[in-house]
């Protein structure tokens, strides 16, 4: 009879997840011995957060949940930022924190949270595991966490049941449902068509819906059917390949989209995620199509007419059965692209990060998965940053969170080996993350990052001048990027010139290493390029 434990790795590694990472505690020892026992990887973590946030991304980018652990007490709570990115990123991911047995909790206090209590607001299921039906727990663990939307399940795992014989329930179901999806036909289309057909300038807003349903290749079709301009959120940079002539760029929640948007006698969202969207009032009177795998619960985006069923046969069957395109779409994603560089192109007295973003895409190879951290730089790297195919661009957009991008590029490691991967981080967000650069290293994970070095912690600066608030308690400054790399085994070096930046960037892909490049920049053009772009 198998233990609970040996139950809990055998279905992660059925599914295809090969990996645990986090940082453990005493009742996690078994579940980590199972896991070696069946020739899976455990990647330690220095916190638990960046643990969380790396196996959520890899959830992201293949599909399969990734599986993070914890200690009871402050290894759970450090967690809490981890998972919060996979509910608001929408990631499958399962948590697994330590807990006392039952006997213990009822008694003791030190180091006694409410663990399901504190988890229960972010995810999609919480529980404590039962070796007598861990079995089922897993199954739906691993269907709530990747059904439309996917999100984090948690488990409480005691110390109790980590060795007890787990009694399963007889004919077993598969783990993973085998969901048949039934394909539309023209009289369930026949709204949408008529908005369609109708339209002489639409516009496709593309959100996450269309990644869980891997239809990036019918979003393409559909936009060349319709000759319409297409506007992704950041997540879904890539779904539309970004050297595509439709291709218009990010919505980012400002006033730099509104201009195109305007112009749109029908705004046809696909996969909309409104935990995508800045949380401002709608501002566009044009009619709204929704096609999407999920019902809209969010009053944010009017929709007047909204299909929900998979998104690729949707499309399939809309670009199949509506009239093509009148021939504005090119000529509008070049006018906002054309829009957006001016915006970005201020004037600069140094190395701007507008051109380290120009010189990193024009060095570093076509298939380069690129993480973006939060902060002042993230709308350089969103705009200027060009991805060619879906989930080669990752960031937290949901949750915002800052110290992501290093565990995410590490995340893009684990799925692609042999792709060059990089981070693109500010000051202060690389110090959130930066113990893992020797995670890096030991678990042989070469990566790029690219640290904006403004000396302050630019967003909160730049809203601070927005205020005529005068500089305070921003600043980050006296940091050596290449001796900091260093100490933790890594490559370093620091930057304040393009033609530096450029030597910097080749040597790091020649060298196979994890490579801190601290690039000092004139972030002096943040403010203008905030007030051209969107509103704070």
């Amino acid at each position: 009879m198998a233990t609970t434990v040996e139950v809990i790795a055998d279905a992660i590694k059925a599914v295809g997840t090969a990996f645990i990472t986090g940082h453990p505690g005493g009742e996690s020892v078994e579940l980590m011995d199972a896991a070696r026992q069946r020739d899976m990887r455990f990647l330690l973590f220095k916190q638990e957060v960046a643990a969380a946030m790396m196996a959520a991304t890899w959830g992201e980018i293949t599909g399969q949940p990734g599986l993070c652990l914890s200690t009871r007490g402050p290894g759970a709570s450090n967690m809490v930022n981890g998972v919060a990115y996979a509910a608001l990123d929408r990631a499958p991911l399962i948590a697994i924190t330590d807990q006392y047995d039952p006997a213990t909790y009822a008694t003791g206090l030190r180091q006694r949270l409410n663990q399901l209590a504190m988890y229960d607001p972010l995810v999609k299921w919480s529980t404590t595991i039962n070796a007598k039906t861990v079995g089922q727990q897993m199954r739906r663990a691993l269907r709530e966490t990747t059904s439309p939307p996917p999100g984090p399940v948690h488990f409480d795992m005691p110390q109790s049941e980590t060795t007890r014989d787990a009694s399963d329930y007889p004919g077993d179901a598969p783990l993973l449902a085998n969901v048949v999806a039934i394909e539309p036909d023209r009289a369930s289309l026949r709204a949408a068509l008529k908005l369609i057909d109708n339209a002489r300038r639409p516009v496709l807003l593309v959100g996450l819906g269309v990644l869980w349903g891997k239809a990036s290749a019918y979003v393409t079709a559909l936009a060349e059917h319709l000759d319409a301009p297409v506007l992704t959120t950041a997540k879904c940079k890539g779904v539309v390949s970004e050297d595509h002539s439709l291709r218009a760029g990010c919505i980012i929640g400002g006033i730099i989209e509104r201009k195109l948007v305007s112009q749109a006698d029908l705004i046809i969202t696909i996969g909309l995620d409104a935990v995508e969207l800045q949380p401002k009032a709608w501002p566009y009177s044009a009619p709204v199509l929704s096609i999407s795998a999920t019902q809209n619960t969010d009053a944010m985006v009017p929709i007047g007419t909204e299909v929900v069923g998979p998104v690729g046969p949707i499309l399939d069957r809309l670009t199949e059965f509506s009239s093509g395109g009148t021939g504005w779409g090119e000529k509008a994603a070049a006018a906002y692209r054309e829009d957006v560089m001016n915006a970005l192109n201020t004037p600069s007295s140094g190395l701007s990060p507008q051109r380290v973003m120009e010189v990193a895409r024009a060095v570093l190879p076509r298939d380069t998965v690129a993480a973006c951290d939060a902060g002042a730089s993230r709308l350089l790297v969103v705009q200027k940053w060009e991805s060619y195919g879906p989930r080669e661009f990752l960031g937290s957009n949901g949750l915002g969170s800052m110290g992501y991008a290093l565990p995410g590029a590490m995340a893009a490691k684990m799925a692609h080996p042999d792709r060059p991967c990089v981070a693109f981080v500010g000051d202060g967000g690389f110090l959130m993350s930066v113990a893992e650069l020797q995670t890096t290293v030991a678990e042989r994970l070469p990566v790029i990052c690219i640290v904006f070095d403004d000396a302050q912690i630019g967003l909160i600066r730049v809203k601070q001048q927005l205020k005529q608030i005068p500089r305070f308690g921003v600043e980050v400054g006296g940091l050596q990027w290449d001796k900091m790399a260093e100490g933790f085994g890594a490559d370093g070096v620091v930057v304040d010139n393009e033609q530096a930046l450029e030597a910097a960037l080749k040597a790091a892909l020649a060298s196979g290493r994890t490579t801190v490049i601290g690039a000092k920049i004139d972030g002096s053009g943040y403010v203008d390029q905030f007030n051209a772009l969107r509103e704070l």
